[in-house]
């Protein structure tokens, strides 16, 4: 404790500039190193006026954030003349809420509420899209976003929004909102399974949209790795078969996560079903695995994709790495 006990911290006030002063003054007095000297007052000025920019910075953070709300209180969904201020009113609190302690502030303002509630679903879909894009934006790394935001239903609305909306962008925004809720989150990942996320998304990796498709594809390939237990439930509801559809169509970058969650349902999965489903001679994949391999075998672009045909021709058929081929 510096010299001066509990009395000498009370005469700080409980600030960042009390802060920044408390220890630049701690560390002209200590004890641990010889020959400390104070330092200068232009060094402490500086420092000083540095940490009260960015305390007051902070506090216009906030001003914004309430000034926000205010227009997305204030302004009626049916009224056309102000469509563009709450626009720019969601566009503004997504790019203040990349900063996670602003995101916590906006919920603690009851601006997630307000939002999920009135416009995540609303006509408009500039609205709902900045919406969804709002929610994953907070949710992003930010457990007590997450919370907050399951306990608000969102997940269903989500979910509703990626499997029936009739706007791409508004899919591609609740696909990545759902994305931030379930990664890392085990309450996420739960409301995602009881609500049939997975079979939402494979039919998002079936649509026209490419976009979509490659963000669905990828969101399932990492769920794989990061929840194995979920596979069982995948394999029971014809997972193995719909991937392997998907590789039948004309090849498209976003085969490349089709494969890997493949691999990631063969790889450690104690009970081997989807092994065996993967062997189903009616399917023809071992024929799709070697096929692609040829055709990958020499394009530097697509390495990876070539490895996961080469693991699934192992795992699933014993085939070297080689598969007889001229590499």
């Amino acid at each position: 404790m510096a010299e001066g006990g509990p009395e000498r911290n009370r005469q700080h006030s409980n600030n960042l500039q009390g802060l920044l002063r408390l220890a630049v003054e701690a560390g002209s007095v200590g004890d641990a190193a010889p020959e400390l000297h104070p330092m200068p007052e232009e060094r402490r000025q500086w420092l000083q006026d540095a940490l009260s920019d960015a305390f007051n910075g902070q506090l216009d953070e906030i001003k914004q954030l309430k000034d926000c709300l205010q227009i997305l209180n204030e302004t009626s969904e049916d009224d056309a003349s102000d469509e563009e201020r709450r626009w720019n009113a969601l566009d503004t609190v997504a790019d203040l809420c990349e900063n996670l302690d602003n995101a916590r502030d906006f919920c603690k303002l009851a601006g997630m509420q307000l939002v999920v509630n009135n416009y995540l679903e609303c006509s408009d879909p500039e609205l709902r899209w900045r919406t969804a894009h709002l929610i994953g934006t907070c949710s992003q790394n930010n457990p007590f976003v997450q919370e907050h935001v399951l306990n608000l239903d969102t997940m269903p609305k989500l979910l509703d929004l990626l499997n029936s909306d009739n706007n791409d962008m508004v899919r591609i925004k609740a696909l990545f909102a759902v994305s931030c809720l379930v990664r890392e989150q085990e309450a996420g990942l739960r409301e995602f399974v009881d609500h049939d996320g997975f079979s939402v998304l494979m039919r998002a990796m079936q649509s026209s949209v490419e976009k979509l498709k490659v963000k669905a594809a990828f969101l399932l390939q990492n769920m794989l790795i990061s929840s194995p237990e979920h596979k069982d439930v995948l394999c029971s509801m014809g997972m193995v078969q719909q991937l392997v559809s998907l590789l039948q169509t004309e090849h498209d970058p976003f085969h490349e996560h089709v494969l890997g969650a493949l691999c990631s349902l063969v790889t450690n999965f104690p009970f081997l079903v989807d092994f065996q489903q993967c062997q189903e001679p009616e399917l023809g994949l071992e024929d799709i695995l070697i096929e692609r391999s040829r055709m990958l075998k020499d394009q530097e672009e697509f390495q990876e994709e070539l490895e996961f045909c080469e693991q699934l021709l192992r795992v699933c058929f014993s085939q070297p790495e080689e598969n007889g081929m001229d590499r």
